[in-house]
Parts: structure tokens; sequence; C-alpha cells
């Protein structure tokens, strides 16, 4: 394994991320394809054996299962001290004031409940699960802020929003002596490249790190196309986001990935890991060879020829996950 700086910041983290959206618990409605503790249970072994210590979820994970998977799991099969944990807030998790967005009463309610599901009296990365149009920008870093100075959060991150928006909330920040967000987990894939036009200059100018969610496109570059999964049939955000307009994205990574003798996944994380200001790409495991596809694929590296085959199919699309 790898490790690197988040960003500028001093967090040392895993190349390759664990994504914590694989688990929890299906009778909460949440994903028909999420794993339950003991499904999971091969997946946290071998991230512990790989060395894959940067762990991500979310409160909205599972309607707050996948937290306490995971937290389970640190106990379990590493140390706390081991794990860089990372959970999110902003989507709904009740109908009360708090259940909801980017609010003091929120985010302060909201980060209390995620450390009593994780197990833990604080989390390593705090991110706000896209932007709030309806909470004044100096309440949200405030609160964020504070969290930090009370010892429940040591970094901030942000996920999924314009540009124009992320550096509005940097700037707040910045401006009032509060903590600065050292992290974007965007979406970015040899399928989805629209973060190259504004955010990723933003993101290198001010020493944020990017750690990518859906880094192979859904599953879509890391198998033939056309080749279905359960995850795949049941994902509208992925149905959104791709068509066949995509497909020679696809063919192109098949045929490099055939070339080498190595699987598709290698190639679409290769291209992802190429990119400076990627510190490290979300990998949503469910199977027992992804984490290790994922791994491997720190040691490929594509020459001009490959990668230039692998962009030249790109389809210019609007960004999805965030509108």
């Amino acid at each position: 394994m790898d490790y690197t700086q988040l960003g500028r910041s001093g967090l040392k983290i895993s190349r390759i991320g664990l994504g914590g959206m694989s688990f929890g618990d299906t009778s909460r409605g949440f994903t028909e394809w999420a794993l339950d503790d003991v499904a999971a249970e091969p997946i946290f072994r071998q991230a512990v054996e790989l060395g894959v210590t940067f762990w991500d979820t979310a409160n909205v994970y599972g309607f707050g299962t996948s937290e306490e998977i995971v937290g389970r799991a640190i106990k379990k099969y590493t140390r706390r001290e081991d794990v860089v944990l990372a959970t999110k807030v902003r989507l709904k998790m009740h109908d009360g004031p708090g259940g909801e967005g980017l609010s003091r009463k929120a985010i302060l309610e909201q980060i209390d409940a995620s450390l009593t599901r994780l197990g833990t009296d604080y989390v390593d990365l705090y991110q706000i699960h896209r932007f709030d149009y309806d909470t004044p920008i100096e309440e949200t870093m405030e609160a964020l802020h504070d969290v930090v100075k009370a010892g429940k959060v040591r970094y901030i991150g942000a996920s999924s929003m314009w540009a124009w928006q992320f550096a509005k909330m940097q700037q707040v920040a910045q401006s009032n002596g509060w903590t600065r967000f050292v992290s974007m987990q965007d979406q970015y894939s040899l399928m989805m490249r629209e973060e190259e036009r504004e955010m990723f200059g933003l993101l290198a100018d001010q020493g944020v790190g990017s750690i990518p969610w859906s880094p192979l496109a859904k599953g879509r570059v890391a198998r033939p196309w056309g080749e279905q999964t359960k995850r795949s049939s049941n994902d509208p955000v992925g149905e959104r986001a791709f068509s066949d307009a995509d497909k020679p994205v696809a063919d192109a990574v098949q045929r490099i990935a055939e070339a080498r003798g190595i699987p598709m996944a290698q190639v679409g994380l290769a291209w992802v890991l190429k990119n400076p200001v990627v510190s490290a790409p979300i990998v949503g495991a469910t199977k027992p060879h992804h984490l290790p596809d994922a791994v491997a694929a720190l040691d490929v590296h594509l020459t001009d020829d490959e990668i230039a085959a692998l962009e030249a199919p790109y389809v210019v699309k609007r960004p999805t996950g965030f509108q």
C-alpha cells in the first residue's frame, strides 16, 4: 500500500479508500446490495491486511446502519488509532428540524448521532454531503469549526458541488479564522471528467485533496459494456449519469486491460490515480476481488498512448449527483 497526505494537510491516508456505502441493513430500504456484518467481514479483513487505512462512510448510508457496521468492524478487526475514519452530514435522516441539512442544529445533532453509531469519540474527517441552499454559509462553517474545536472532528471536507460554491465556503472560513476544508469527495472517472474543468484547478490552488467517489463509473469501466450486476441493475444515479454514448470508453479500457493481462478495474483506477490532485479514490467493495484489484492499480503505470486512447472517446456531460 502507498500512503499520502490528504491535500496539503498533515493527515496521512492510504491511496485507496474503503467506501462505506457497500455496508448496511437492507431491511431499512436503502439499497438491495448492501452487506451486513457477516457478509462484510471478508472485506474488512482484506482492508486491514492490504493496509487500506482510510475508511469512508456517511450517516445516511443504510440510514445509520453503515456507520454501525463500520464501527463494529473497527473494534473487531483493527484499532481505532490505525484507521482514518470519515463520515458525512447533510442528507435526510429524519423529519425533525435537525434531521437534514447543514444548519447549526443539524450539524451538532448529527455529529453526536454518528459518533454514537460509530462507537468512537471523534471522526478524523467530517464531510458535508452536498451544498445546502437553505442555510447561510457562515452558519455552516462556524458550526463545523465548533465541532473541530470541541474535539469531535479532526478535519473537515466537502462532497460534490459547483466550484464557485466550494470556493465561497472556503473564503468564508478563511475570512473568519475558521477551519477550512482539506478534501473534496467528488465524482470522477473516465466516464465523468467534468471536475477537470474548474474544480480540480481550484483544489490544486488551495491544496485540497480529491477523494473521488464512483472512480469506476459505477462499475461501468470495470467490466465489458452491457454486463449487469445486482448493484448496477438498481442504481438510479448511474442510470442518469451514463448512457450508450459512454460505451467506447469501456471498450478502450477493455482493450488495454486485455493487452496487459489485467482486470479492467485496474486500468480504470490507474487512470484516476495518475491525476496529481487525487489523494485516494473511494472504492465500494462488495466482492473478494474488488479491494485487491484496487490496490494492484497502484502499480499500474499507463503509457502516454494508453492514456490518449482512454481519454479520446470521452463524451461531455452535465455532472450528476448534486444538483
